[in-house]
């Protein structure tokens, strides 16, 4: 096991990913930020709470989408429990950032981006997320923001912890 991240650094990552979003959408008038069940709503929560640190402003759309039924493996036999979808303003004709944790084949993007159009037709969708797993993509997907790019083979997996539900914050690198 390789740390990637530790405490410190994770935190300067999700500083500097705030600051990026709101150097390209400065008011957020028109942007909405949502993060994917279940593991990226630690992430988008706090880039959420920093966007409104760094714009002081507390009205920041913010919500969390549950793609379960739209992925493309739900009735390959394992179990997946729903999540909490909250999103309760309109998408539509308004800049969206999809945040995650993990980028890893692209199938949870693609099936967040079918979840998503349920709630309407977004002008723009872009794509946040903390670690990109470049070289294992299985669709093409890319994201606009990444906070560390990691070279891996397929037998690794990354692991992030967040505080709020593992009592640590650290991104850990598993053979």
């Amino acid at each position: 096991m390789k740390t990637l991240l530790d405490h410190k650094q994770l935190d300067i990552t999700l500083q500097r990913l705030a600051h990026q979003l709101v150097e390209n959408h400065l008011t957020f008038q028109d942007t909405a930020i949502i993060g994917i069940q279940p593991r990226g709503i630690w992430m988008s929560g706090r880039i959420a709470e920093l966007v409104r640190k760094i714009t002081g402003q507390q009205n920041i759309d913010y919500g969390m989408l549950d793609i379960t039924f739209y992925r493309d493996d739900v009735h390959q036999g394992d179990i997946h429990v729903p999540s909490l979808t909250d999103i309760n303003f309109s998408i539509e004709n308004r800049n969206v950032v999809l945040i995650d944790d993990v980028l890893h084949t692209g199938r949870t993007i693609r099936s967040a981006m079918d979840a998503l159009i349920d709630f309407g037709r977004p002008k723009k969708v872009e794509l946040m997320v903390l670690i990109d797993r470049r070289f294992s993509r299985e669709l093409p997907i890319q994201p606009d923001y990444a906070g560390r790019i990691v070279d891996t083979i397929i037998t690794q997996k990354v692991k992030v912890y967040w505080a709020e539900k593992d009592q640590k914050d650290e991104v850990v690198l598993i053979d």
